[in-house]
């Protein structure tokens, strides 16, 4: 079932866009696994991580940096080459301006945060929530692509 499901998604995750977006966006391990088979028919290198806290303690957007650049590093998407830490960066940097748009100085965040490169880009997609309270919790999403 699973080969069937991600034999459906092969047109869509085609760029590495598209499948950070789709990967990001899973809310279950099948779902999760789904893609992944999906991903990984196409040669895309990827990684999955995740990252929690508060805008207000003032290191939360460090904290996605340096959860980004080390999933990718580790899971040898990237490796320790100026123009690959320079091009995770800039996507990362990207994706953050859509989750952090009229975010509160004190909110809450929750990310899952996917990474796809193939030969000549990469893409680091974020999707998750904010809240100022748990019963107030927005959906967020943003997406970084650089040239490699």
């Amino acid at each position: 079932m699973v080969s069937r499901l991600a034999g459906l998604l092969q047109e869509s995750v085609k760029t590495p866009g598209v499948a950070a977006m789709l990967l990001a966006l899973t809310r279950s391990i099948h779902d999760e696994e789904i893609v992944k088979e999906a991903i990984e028919e196409t040669g895309h290198r990827f990684v999955v991580t995740e990252v929690g806290g508060q805008t207000g303690l003032g290191n939360f957007q460090e904290k996605v940096n340096r959860a980004v650049i080390g999933a990718g590093l580790n899971a040898q998407i990237i490796g320790k080459l100026p123009n690959e830490v320079h091009a995770i960066i800039h996507a990362t940097e990207e994706a953050k301006r859509g989750i952090m748009v009229n975010v509160s100085s004190s909110a809450s965040l929750a990310l899952k945060i996917a990474v796809v490169r193939d030969e000549h880009w990469i893409a680091v997609a974020m999707f998750g929530t904010s809240a100022l309270h748990y019963m107030t919790n927005h959906e967020r999403a943003g997406l970084g692509i650089m040239h490699i």
